[in-house]
């Protein structure tokens, strides 16, 4: 009798797969790169080619559930949630109110507040990157973005946290509720900033031209689009952060290399395509058609796993090595086509931020104890990322 072949089984909570989940995906991507998975059930898709197939054609592969004859809570219609073409108006008030902000300013901002931050860390032992950098980079540029007043740290981290496990809904039932109970405290904030603030950002600008007639009748989906934009940008940038972190600690041949302007540019893509924070989203067969040589039925959800494409060999050659020259890096860290982050800007722009810092800065940044991973799925980051600025070590030049 022929040996039996083991099933491969794809549990994105398994510590190991927290740990690291590219060697269970790129096994999966090889055996099975269209598969069923019970848990979820979904159909998962590996393949790079496969992923953006899907993402790309919004007709046959909804997003917005409503076209399926699902309900969907009022707090959950935002630019994300909706397809073309009900979706063009809020995205494009959205787009042109970023476009609209002095990006750079708000990077030399970003700059300076990690300078100071870097300053007061350096000599004082161990920190954890994520409550002492990560969260508060964050928390300033999307307020900073927006022209709204920061928000309570620990107060809001608390409520982005149950908005991002509740990601995992398929998972794990009991999150669900906590995540809606927290979207109505955030929906609640935002609804004063649009009452009150006055700032210039980018929220002013969406308010003004919502204002003029540019929003008509979108008021609903304009408030959850600011909802969904503060605390998705803050808690992506956050993961994103983190991973960027942990990455250079471990190949600081790479952040050298960054000291380099072309290669900063490309150098954050390829951050995120190397361990980028959003693993993955779905979308519904709206007919029966076939993805990777397998039938999905019409109604049938359709997992795209951005971290599986992202190391997809046969897009990006040598996947497991980080490039920061590698051009062109068609990743899905940011998504793709019109659901694509909006938040992708200043995602990048914090990220450039940070790179420019830590090599400014005249003090090393090494690893200190062992971090510990959040366990969550949709959303990869740590709970905790121990470090040290070591100043008797000096700046690597």
């Amino acid at each position: 009798m022929p040996p039996t072949i083991p099933m491969l089984t794809y549990d994105p909570l398994d510590p190991a797969t927290l740990a690291d989940p590219h060697p269970v995906l790129a096994a999966l991507r090889e055996a099975t790169p269209v598969f069923w998975h019970e848990g979820m059930r979904t159909w998962v898709l590996t393949r790079h080619a496969d992923c953006v197939a899907v993402l790309r054609d919004y007709a046959l592969f909804a997003r917005d559930r409503r076209r399926m004859g699902a309900e969907v809570p009022e707090l959950s219609l935002s630019v994300q949630s909706l397809d073309p073409p009900h979706q063009a108006p809020v995205r494009s008030l959205f787009m042109t109110a970023l476009h609209a902000q002095d990006l750079t300013a708000i990077e030399l901002r970003a700059r300076a507040l990690l300078a100071a931050r870097f300053g007061r860390l350096t000599g004082g032992g161990e920190f954890d990157v994520m409550a002492e950098v990560a969260a508060p980079l964050s928390i300033a540029v999307i307020s900073d973005l927006l022209g709204v007043d920061e928000p309570d740290h620990s107060s809001f981290a608390q409520v982005s946290d149950a908005i991002m496990r509740s990601m995992d809904g398929g998972l794990d039932s009991s999150v669900v509720e906590p995540g809606r109970i927290a979207r109505q405290e955030l929906s609640a904030l935002v609804e004063s900033w649009f009452r009150t603030s006055g700032r210039p950002g980018l929220l002013s600008h969406v308010r003004e031209h919502a204002r003029q007639g540019t929003g008509a009748g979108l008021d609903l989906f304009v408030r959850n689009t600011a909802r969904v934009m503060f605390q998705g940008g803050y808690s992506t940038m956050v993961a994103a952060i983190g991973n960027a972190v942990h990455t250079l600690l471990h190949n600081p041949h790479a952040l050298q290399q960054m000291r380099d302007q072309d290669l900063l540019r490309t150098g954050v893509d390829e951050l995120v395509r190397y361990d980028g924070p959003v693993q993955g989203t779905s979308r519904i067969a709206t007919e029966t058609c076939e993805i990777g040589g397998v039938t999905v039925t019409e109604g049938e959800t359709v997992t795209v796993l951005f971290a599986a494409a992202n190391h997809d060999p046969a897009q990006f050659p040598d996947p497991g090595r980080l490039l920061p020259g590698r051009s062109p890096n068609r990743h899905l860290g940011y998504g793709w086509g019109t659901h694509a982050c909006i938040g992708t800007m200043p995602a990048q722009m914090a990220l450039r931020a940070l790179v420019a810092s830590l090599l400014e800065h005249p003090a090393p940044l090494n690893a200190a104890a062992e971090p510990r991973r959040r366990r969550t799925a949709t959303m990869r980051a740590f709970d905790v990322l121990p470090a040290v600025f070591r100043p008797e070590l000096g700046v690597h030049r």
